[in-house]
């Protein structure tokens, strides 16, 4: 059996996530879809690299990001850093010869994006974005049903994501709320997620107009809370935005959204049918047939909970799905893609694609007007 040595930078949040999610896939997909091997873990942080090694059980750990991409003994470079991190990481790991994942978005801009992409094609690498969304069993089966011409001609895509963390105006100014790490607000924030999702639903955007909010003007210094200092990215933005195949959309992202926890939503409204998806219901898909006859007719409930294709074999597909469950569908894609030599998807194309989008809407909302994608 193939052996795949990962290396993770970043122990934060989502490096744990990533970790667990890699010691998981030989139990969901039964030893399959080779031996993973944690080798390598780095962060700037020391506590946090020796947590990845006495916790997640890395080999070896390190501060410097350059220790960990030039060793002969990793083949996966996995990137769990914040934004503005990633570009140089990346590179490094590229021109070191490593398959790379990375989590959204890909980079701090749509240049620097475009750079690492033309770095990874160069060197023929494999590399996959963490969208792990469209690894959702029920959003699988959207998909299926797209394909299958169930909605027809689409008229409406509606999509939201909102998340209330940001109500407190007492919350420290991290550094998801600064500018200079992470590049934007909330849409580069939840963003990627829900407009990927819009991708790979329903099509690529023509045009886009856009309008935000920084409700939250300053915030207290995490080094010193008594001092204030300010908020440069915007808790909530709207866009309604015009696809290339006709069809019209709105999108709302919010971290001010009072009451909802993880609120990702989206309808798609075509002239043969209909698709309704919330990710805080993951085990359903509610689809309407407009061609069904009509007095019969109405949204029904389809059960997805977690029917995954072999060789996934854990949990039975009856069981509810949790959060996680997505990340190491995702991780095991990108493995499997290794192995197999195929193209990963979503790769860094599509990352490039949702950076593009993304300055296109800042781009609508400094110009108070429709911006062509």
């Amino acid at each position: 059996m193939k052996e795949l040595r990962i290396g993770i930078i970043g122990f934060g949040q989502m490096g744990r996530i990533h970790a667990y999610a890699y010691r998981s896939i030989p139990l969901y997909y039964d030893g399959n879809p080779c031996r993973i091997i944690l080798k390598g873990v780095c962060d700037s942080n020391e506590a946090l690299v020796r947590k990845g090694m006495e916790q997640a059980g890395f080999e070896f750990g390190t501060t410097d990001f350059r220790e960990l991409v030039v060793r002969e003994d990793i083949d996966v470079v996995n990137i769990c850093t914040p934004n503005k991190m990633h570009k140089d990481a990346l590179l490094a790991a590229i021109e070191n010869g490593k398959h790379v994942y990375c989590e959204k978005p890909l980079a701090f801009n749509e240049a620097e994006a475009r750079t690492i992409v033309e770095a990874a094609e160069k060197a023929g690498i494999k590399h996959q974005i963490t969208s792990e969304y469209r690894f959702i069993p029920a959003v699988m089966k959207a998909r299926d049903l797209m394909e299958k011409d169930f909605v027809g001609r689409v008229f409406h895509f509606r999509g939201v994501y909102l998340h209330s963390g940001y109500i407190d105006p007492k919350r420290p100014r991290e550094w998801r709320m600064q500018k200079d790490v992470i590049g934007g607000g909330v849409l580069v924030d939840l963003g990627p997620h829900l407009l990927d999702i819009m991708h790979y639903l329903v099509g690529d955007v023509e045009s886009v107009s856009a309008s935000m909010e920084t409700f939250f003007k300053e915030r207290p210094l995490p080094e010193n809370p008594s001092a204030m200092g300010k908020v440069e990215v915007e808790d909530a933005l709207v866009a309604v935005l015009r696809l290339n195949n006709g069809a019209l959309g709105t999108v709302e992202f919010s971290r001010v959204a009072t009451g909802a926890e993880d609120e990702m939503r989206f309808e798609i409204h075509g002239q043969n049918g209909a698709l309704s998806f919330n990710l805080m219901q993951p085990n359903e898909l509610h689809a309407f047939d407009a061609r069904a006859p009509k007095g019969e007719q109405g949204f029904r409930r389809i059960t997805t909970v977690q029917k995954y294709p072999a060789p996934a074999v854990m949990p039975a597909p009856k069981f509810t799905m949790g959060w996680v469950r997505s990340h190491i569908a995702a991780q095991y894609s990108f493995l499997e893609s290794i192995v197999t030599n195929r193209a990963p998807s979503p790769n860094f194309h599509d990352a490039l694609k949702l950076h593009h989008l993304l300055e296109s809407i800042y781009a609508s909302v400094e110009r108070k007007g429709w911006v062509r994608v």
